[in-house]
């Protein structure tokens, strides 16, 4: 009792704490945000011996169909899908609590459009939120809640409603009674307590997958006394929801059906933000002290009027729009900043650009606030979160550094954007519409907003075409969907479901060992002997149940009591192979993909006869593509220790994947890996690889091996024990107190196969680095014979650039065979940019060669077109008057400089040139005099003659160019003739 009255008085601050509508405190009085989160987080605790677990980055770990971390159960996934590893920390969870990041723009929660119009809605939020996994349930969750709400916080009884699920007769589900009767058991008096249908009171985690009724907590800002029922669910702002408690006792089926979980979780969520705003007395999100201090920084970085919390209509300028959209957006870009999602061009990273971009767009049109103001908000949102979370202190420096990138990035794309509209209204056939393609293209590549593009060109009496713009987004989304489906079959493969998985774990199946993965040697003369592994097939698994036995071209999945294949996990393909049942060698059951649930592993195959629970089986793994995998995983390994040797500890991987044809690095950097740093990468591993070091291998607890120095590490989920993967330095010296041996060389938490010695790797090439977004870069390398191989066409190439630019740099007379020359660079420089065996430092070295010698070339072709046009103006010159024919002219730039210096050399004129050629194309070149604009136009002047041939042409007033193709060039001439005295 005097441990919990000590809590007690830790949450509570001598029960000062409440600023609710029944006792108005000042602004000193209120709890700060800070406390509110740690009363939660305590409360669970040390009240409730709730696991207190941080929250994971904003970037979900291993779901791709999720851009954002968005809620605060998406880290507790595998284990209400009942796929965590058994020997992980994840599946020893019982009860947890914790405040998890979350970010709520793009896919199916997306707050974003709806940010900064009213004074709640958040891109970035936190999440509060307890978890019961198999262990408490209804009665002691809402016990809590109550608890929590009431005696710790102080919240007035009569402000809080609670709803619950009423129930739903085409489910075939009743009314959620034994939780009305809990919360009247609590002392809610039954008009505080409504049921409500599906919709709002029965949560789902998606399509399909583990789902149940829920309870929720809503709070009444007025208060006094009123009966504020009807307002509950009806986004009143006087009346919100504050705290979700999902009770997850169903599983929803492919069919539409629901099924009882084999074991029943509680999941609950409450917004730090509208908790803080009901303790402090606020009416908005934005006038608690999450946001005051943000609010504050913009009124003192861009003056004028500071904000007054307005909404619609009353915002007048929509200038408290405008700080609510910065302050938001401002948190939300450093929180993913700091966890490594940068703005960029696809997934999550395109809907932070459109963040960033829509915040930059209300500085710089609404508060008028000069380049780099946004970065400079950085330091005001760590102030108010650093304390949380740390990652925000680490990183502030790169954090500003990123954003003022991308707004320069973003700056310098509506100056482009700007430009083309401009072009694209002078060359536009008259019409009212903006053409939808040009629109969209602005919008997909250079992320011109639409919005802004409608306003510029309505100043000039246009408008989008939004019916056409539709009809473009849909049929982006269709192939979105289409090359998504197209993957999501690529990669679908045979996975236990949550009640097979609970069904072996019911019936005592043990987890499949899978320890003769490992079971490999090196001999004398180099080669690998990989040990033969005989299994019994324990389960098989077909149409989401478990069967004894499945008949011939069935396809399905096989579940062994022990496996000497590798199962497809930390990066790393899973191996392939085949079984052949003991006394049946000549019958072989392909193995087409091996995964890992619940510590159960599943080998897919089709078989070609009846296969029963009972069979023995020997197994036989591919060893080429086995160890193709080892050497390219050691590698890896070898790339990453590399990689913080020549880039700086501030290099951290962001995600790998191994195959046996390459390897694939994604990885953190301060700046652009230069030429010579790649070279230098190499020529680390290859020092490695040279010594031939031995790797060792070895299980250790996870305690003891997260304190290795030096340790590299991944955002995952470890098993206990893990295995720790070290080049050159035994484990056990690694593990010393104090030791430095880890800092030296790659020590690793993996659970791959590997080399037994770095030897096998002969050599690797990096073949491509390029950055994803800003700060992120990733890396195609090759290894072996391939590696060898790589370099081998590298080389070739070398000596194709050296003996052009022994040609270039010897130089000619004839204008044909420089323009020759030219064409060869161009060659070449296709070549390298599209050969992608080749080391990258080279190719890099390679293009900056061709690059200046096609500088080179063109200055050439320049001075010769130059000296070509002078030697022919004189015998032109005479011919000329307004309009002329020649074929002395065989580029469009020659017939155009002929064009200039003829109107230079006689003021006022107009002139238009035709050049018929050999190939039948006839090209033409205008300019028309400035006094004669606006009635005669250089650009209508061409299109008229390149139509009247066939062809088409473009320009501006002043100046104009075109093709066409015709035989009869008098006639051409006549109509350009007419043409001009029709106009002049």
């Amino acid at each position: 009792m005097a441990a919990a009255g000590h809590v007690r008085g830790l949450l509570r601050v001598s029960r000062g704490w409440r600023c609710g509508p029944r006792r108005a405190r000042s602004a000193a009085a209120c709890p700060p945000a800070g406390q509110i989160r740690q009363a939660f987080l305590r409360f669970f605790q040390e009240q409730h011996g709730h696991r207190l677990v941080p929250s994971v980055p904003v970037r979900p770990r291993g779901d791709p169909g999720l851009l954002f971390v968005n809620a605060g159960m998406n880290q507790f996934k595998p284990i209400f899908l009942g796929t965590a590893h058994p020997r992980s920390e994840l599946a020893q969870y019982q009860r947890v609590v914790n405040s998890q990041k979350c970010v709520r723009a793009g896919g199916k929660h997306n707050d974003l459009d709806d940010v900064g119009r009213d004074v709640y809605h958040h891109t970035f939020f936190e999440m509060l939120g307890n978890w019961s996994f198999g262990d408490y349930f209804k009665e002691e969750a809402c016990g809590m809640a109550w608890e929590l709400l009431t005696q710790i916080y102080e919240i007035p009884k009569d402000h809080l409603y609670i709803t619950y699920f009423g129930g739903d007769a085409s489910l075939g589900l009743s009314p959620d009674e034994e939780c009305r009767d809990i919360w009247l058991s609590l002392g809610v008096p039954p008009s505080h307590v409504l049921p409500f249908p599906l919709r709002e009171n029965f949560w789902e985690m998606g399509e399909t997958g583990p789902c149940g009724p829920c309870t929720e907590i809503h709070y009444d800002h007025v208060g006094g006394g009123r009966h504020a029922a009807a307002l509950v669910n009806q986004d009143s702002p006087d009346v919100v929801e504050i705290w979700n408690l999902v009770f997850m006792q169903y599983s929803r089926e492919a069919d539409g059906s629901l099924r009882p979980l084999p074991q029943h979780h509680v999941d609950t969520g409450m917004g730090l933000e509208r908790l803080v705003t009901v303790l402090q007395s606020k009416r908005s999100n934005y006038d608690t002290d999450l946001f005051t201090p943000i609010l504050d920084a913009i009124h003192k970085g861009c003056g004028g009027p500071g904000y007054q919390g307005l909404v619609g209509e009353a915002d007048v300028r929509s200038v408290n729009m405008a700080y609510r959209v910065v302050a938001d957006h401002v948190r939300t870009l450093s929180m993913c900043i700091a966890d490594g999602v940068y703005p960029g061009m696809s997934g999550a990273e395109l809907v932070l650009r459109r963040i960033l971009r829509r915040a930059v767009r209300f500085c710089s049109e609404v508060l008028h606030a000069p380049p780099g103001f946004l970065a400079s908000l950085v330091p005001a949102v760590v102030e108010v979160l650093g304390d949380a979370y740390p990652e925000l202190r680490k990183n502030t420096d790169q954090i500003m550094n990123v954003i003022n990138d991308n707004e320069a990035a973003f700056l310098s794309s509506l100056l482009r954007g700007r430009r083309i509209i401009d072009r694209t209204l002078q060359q536009m056939a008259p019409s009212k519409l903006f053409p939808a393609e040009v629109a969209w293209s602005l919008y997909g590549n250079l992320g011109f907003p639409l919005d802004l593009i409608g306003l510029m060109i309505e100043e000039k009496g246009i408008q989008l075409d939004w019916a056409a713009l539709d009809q473009l987004a849909q049929e982006d989304a269709k192939r979105k969907a289409r090359t998504q489906q197209a993957e999501q079959l690529e990669g679908s493969s045979v996975r236990l479901d949550v009640h097979s998985l609970a069904q072996l774990q019911r019936d005592g199946v043990p987890a499949t060992d899978d320890s003769p993965k490992y079971t490999y040697t090196l001999g004398q003369d180099g080669r690998y002997a990989f040990s033969p592994c005989q299994a019994t097939v324990l389960m098989l698994y077909k149409d989401q149940s478990l069967q004894k036995e499945v008949g011939a071209g069935q396809r399905c999945g096989v579940l062994l009591d022990r496996t000497s294949f590798y199962a497809e996990q930390g990066g790393q393909a899973h191996d392939r192979g085949y079984l052949v049942r003991l006394g049946q060698q000549d019958v072989l059951f392909p193995v087409e993909s091996v995964q890992l649930s619940g510590g159960y592993v599943i080998h897919e195959v089709t078989a070609p006869e009846t296969l029963q629970a009972g069979d023995r089986v020997q197994l036989f793994v591919d060893e080429a593509q086995r160890l193709a995998c080892m050497v390219n995983h050691t590698a890896t390994h070898l790339l990453s220790f590399a990689l913080h040797r020549v880039l700086g500890d501030q290099t951290e991987q962001r995600g790998s994947h191994v195959t046996a044809e390459q390897l694939r690095f994604d990885f953190s950097t301060q700046a652009p890996v230069t030429t010579q740093q790649l070279q230098e990468v190499e020529g680390v591993i290859q020092e490695v690889v040279d010594q031939n070091e031995i790797v060792y291998m070895a299980e250790v607890p996870l305690a003891l091996a997260s304190g290795i120095q030096g340790l590299r590490t991944m955002d995952e989920v470890y098993p206990d024990p893990v295995r720790v993967v070290s080049v050159g330095v035994p484990v056990e010296s690694a593990l010393m107190p104090n030791s430095q041996a880890a800092m030296q060389t790659s020590v690793e938490l993996c659970c791959g196969t590997h080399l037994l010695q770095t030897g096998a790797v002969q050599d690797l090439t990096i073949t491509s680095e390029r950055q994803l977004v800003k700060g992120i870069s990733r890396i195609i390398a090759l290894t072996g014979e391939q590696a060898k191989q790589a370099r081998e066409v590298g080389q070739s190439l070398a000596k194709e650039v050296d003996s052009l630019s022994a040609r270039v740099k010897q130089g000619s007379s004839s204008l044909s065979e420089v323009q020759s020359l030219s064409k060869e660079v161009g060659y070449l420089t296709e070549v390298s940019a599209v050969s992608t065996a080749m080391p990258q430092w080279q190719r890099r070295e390679l293009q900056a060669i061709l690059k200046a010698l096609q500088r080179t070339a063109n200055t050439a072709i320049r001075k010769l077109e130059i000296s070509q046009v002078r030697m022919q103006q004189q015998d032109l010159w005479q011919l000329c008057s307004l309009l002329k024919a020649t074929r002395l002219f065989s580029t469009e730039w020659i017939l155009m400089k002929v064009v200039n210096q003829l109107c230079d050399k006689s003021p006022g004129a107009s002139v238009l040139l035709l050049s018929p050629q050999v190939s039948g194309e006839v090209l033409c070149a205008c300019q028309v005099s400035k006094n004669a604009l606006p009635m005669f136009s250089a650009a209508d002047w061409a299109l008229a003659v390149c139509t009247h041939m066939g062809g088409n042409a473009g320009g501006s007033g002043i100046v104009a160019k075109g093709t066409g193709n015709t035989k009869d060039l008098q006639g051409a001439l006549t109509a350009a003739l007419e043409f001009a005295r029709s106009r002049l």
